[in-house]
């Protein structure tokens, strides 16, 4: 260890015959031992004092019930922190002592840091669940049902892996008639979280799908981390489509397939989950053939029976419209027959009147009491005047019965005798 020149008050001089030291010189002489002498040390603690300044850094403090340090954890190593750093949380740290020269303190700068008695990954995974189970992530009312029967199924997994032909031999089994688009992304390592959010809002632009699967193989916790990643859990949240989680084995659970519309626990048992087996839909539809023919032909027989009770109503209601509509004929015909009768009766008394008035003014009438008409024979005109006439003249006299031909020999021009109404 280094050994510091001490004021000893003792000795004789005043402080002016000492050694003396700068703030600034000291402090660097404690620097340089600390650092020098202790290297990288490992720490358990209990962090408080959290503090996430812009720069990205992490400031806090490290304590037992004895005693603390102050600690940074610089952005570089910050970032590659999986799990949340949290007040009261107990960690391993690793690093190196350093003293901050411009407030004389000691701290510890982190290097490493793991959380105490759980693993980074596992106390990461608890931290997410907790998180997103609060937002309600998990909440089954809010998962999609799957089309029965899809035509279209994107598979989002490594190409060359052995879940993906998993997938699509057990789809190809159960039901042909879908369609199976691969859309390649990495599913282990740096990276492959972003590549598979990607890929889900690539399965957004093809045209027909009716959902998508997420299938990779099983392999340990690091392996499975990237089903783990917030954004790929937002990103399945949000998804327009409903996704299918197959992950890894059964006993295997990650937040892909918490979050998921449906959670299969293999990528095998993924395609006999989302799609219906093509041999029990035939035997339904042959189930179903059967039953709707018997039931067209109870239908048939139904209608048959209605029908010809049917046609008996009609028949029976058409002889009593008929017989009722021939009776309202034959009463009307009466009444018709009736009418016309009394009509005519009516007709024939006033034909009968005028006819008897029309002979009273006839002039044969006239001729019948004893009266004739005279015409000219040469002219035919009704003789009204002797003066008409001239000796020689040839005249009919139209009697009663027959007429006499004349001839005039002599015109006497008598006087007209008055009518009733002149002598009134």
């Amino acid at each position: 260890m280094a050994s510091f020149p001490l004021f000893n008050p003792a000795r004789r001089g005043g402080l002016e015959t000492e050694q003396l030291f700068s703030v600034t010189e000291l402090t660097a002489r404690i620097k340089s031992v600390l650092e020098g002498d202790f290297g990288e040390v490992g720490v358990e603690g209990e962090i408080s004092n959290l503090s996430r300044p812009q720069s990205g850094h992490i400031y806090f403090t490290l304590k037992d019930s004895g005693a603390q340090i102050k600690a940074v954890l610089w952005r570089s190593a910050a970032q590659k922190l999986v799990f949340d750093m949290e007040n009261g949380l107990s960690v391993r740290a690793r690093g190196k002592l350093s003293v901050y020269e411009p407030r004389g303190e000691y701290q510890l700068v982190v290097s490493r840091l793991e959380p105490a008695g759980l693993g980074a990954l596992d106390l990461a995974f608890r931290q997410l669940v907790t998180k997103l189970e609060a937002e309600g992530l998990f909440n089954p009312a809010r998962k999609r049902r799957l089309p029965r029967y899809p035509s279209r199924i994107a598979i989002i997994s490594s190409p060359t892996g052995a879940a993906v032909r998993d997938v699509i031999r057990v789809i190809g089994q159960r039901w042909p008639l879908a369609e199976l688009v691969v859309v390649p992304s990495r599913v282990q390592g740096a990276g492959s979280a972003e590549e598979l959010i990607s890929a889900i809002q690539q399965c957004h632009q093809l045209p027909g799908v009716d959902f998508l699967i997420l299938a990779r193989g099983g392999g340990s916790l690091e392996d499975l981390w990237s089903f783990n990643h917030e954004g790929l859990a937002r990103a399945i949240v949000a998804s327009k489509l409903p996704v299918v989680s197959a992950v890894g084995h059964e006993v295997d659970t990650t937040i892909a397939d918490l979050v998921a519309d449906l959670r299969a626990p293999t990528p095998s048992a993924a395609g006999a989950l989302c799609t219906p087996d093509q041999m029990d839909v035939q035997q339904r539809l042959d189930d179903l053939e059967q039953r709707l023919g018997r039931l067209l032909h109870l239908r048939t027989q139904r209608a048959g029976a209605l029908l010809k009770t049917l046609e008996a109503r009609f028949a029976n209601a058409l002889q009593r419209r008929w017989l009722n509509s021939r009776n309202q004929l034959s009463g009307l015909e009466q009444r018709l027959t009736h009418a016309i009768r009394r009509d005519l009766d009516r007709r024939q008394h006033q034909i009968a009147r005028q006819a008897a008035g029309l002979e009273a003014l006839s002039p044969l009438g006239v001729l019948a009491r004893g009266y004739s008409l005279t015409q000219a024979e040469a002219t035919g005109k009704v003789v009204l005047a002797a003066s008409q006439m001239a000796p020689g003249d040839i005249i009919r006299t139209r009697l009663a019965q027959g007429a006499i031909l004349s001839r005039v020999e002599q015109v006497v021009d008598e006087p007209r005798p008055a009518t009733s109404a002149e002598r009134s």
